[in-house]
């Protein structure tokens, strides 16, 4: 099956650094540092990570990221709960938007 993205594309994440070294190796030490165990556990932070891949609609992320949480102990329930989230925050914020329309509306009506 052909897809707008080659999934062997996520292996040559790392080689992201050919036309930028500098900028790519300043990326890498920060996602590092931003996923070492701290307040969150790494397996909280997978579980974030998957749910801001499915808001982002992130083909490669939601790949890494199914694999991360299912090897840091993750079951399915989890996983699809933590898309759910991303979900419903992504969802609330388009409707929100809708007091802006909702006020033009009684604006105009006026």
């Amino acid at each position: 099956m052909k897809t707008y993205y080659n999934p062997d594309d996520l292996k040559n994440f790392g080689k992201i650094g050919e036309f930028q070294k500098p900028m790519a190796d300043k990326f890498f030490e920060y996602y590092g540092e931003v996923f070492k165990e701290g307040a969150l556990t790494a397996r909280e932070k997978s579980l974030i990570a998957l749910a801001v891949a499915h808001a982002i609609q992130c083909p490669y992320c939601i790949d890494a990221y199914t694999v991360d949480t299912m090897e840091k102990g993750c079951d399915e329930e989890q996983m699809m709960e933590a898309v759910h989230v991303a979900a419903a925050i992504r969802g609330g914020a388009s409707l929100v938007h809708s007091t802006q329309m909702m006020n033009k509306v009684k604006e105009i009506s006026m």
